[in-house]
């Protein structure tokens, strides 16, 4: 399956950060980073049942000498709370790739909650938030802050708008 430039540059940034392991939950908006991670020899993808044992992975990939990106839709984020709190205290980096729901185009009201607080619960919860709202600056923006996670061993999370992943939508 061919992707946008701008998926296919994220992947790249993420191998570029030498990220060798990458946690996830089923996610249509990161299909793309899951295909690719499937397809690498060189990448682990690990499914995961919850989100939160992405920030588990991500730190035991750390103390193993690697590096680990949690990727996740924004509804996971509410599962990851008090989780956080791990790399915060033990002074270990944690990236994470947020698709974002609840926002342009949404169709379903469940998600417009946890994808309206999700920026602001990931600031109280101590992760550095950037965002990619467009194609062109979302690989860039994926290396910048993967750079800074992992060089300064704090938790960063880059959230991918729904205009920039595209608005799901209900067929009936």
């Amino acid at each position: 399956m061919t992707h946008p430039t701008w998926q296919a540059g994220v992947y790249a940034a993420l191998k570029a950060a030498r990220v060798t392991q990458i946690g996830y939950v089923p996610d249509a908006g990161h299909a793309h980073l899951i295909e690719a991670a499937h397809a690498d020899p060189d990448m682990q993808a690990v499914v995961l049942t919850t989100e939160e044992e992405g920030i588990a992975l991500a730190a035991g990939a750390w103390l193993g000498g690697q590096r680990a990106a949690l990727i996740m839709q924004s509804s996971g984020v509410g599962n990851c709370i008090n989780m956080l709190s791990l790399p915060l205290n033990c002074r270990m980096p944690f990236f994470t790739l947020v698709t974002m729901r609840g926002e342009w185009g949404e169709f379903n009201p469940w998600q417009v909650p946890m994808g309206a607080a999700t920026p602001g619960v990931l600031k109280e919860a101590g992760v550095h938030v950037r965002r990619a709202d467009r194609p062109e600056d979302a690989p860039e923006m994926v290396a910048a802050s993967a750079a800074l996670a992992f060089d300064s061993q704090i938790p960063v999370a880059v959230l991918f708008s729904q205009r920039l992943i595209g608005a799901k939508v209900f067929v009936k």
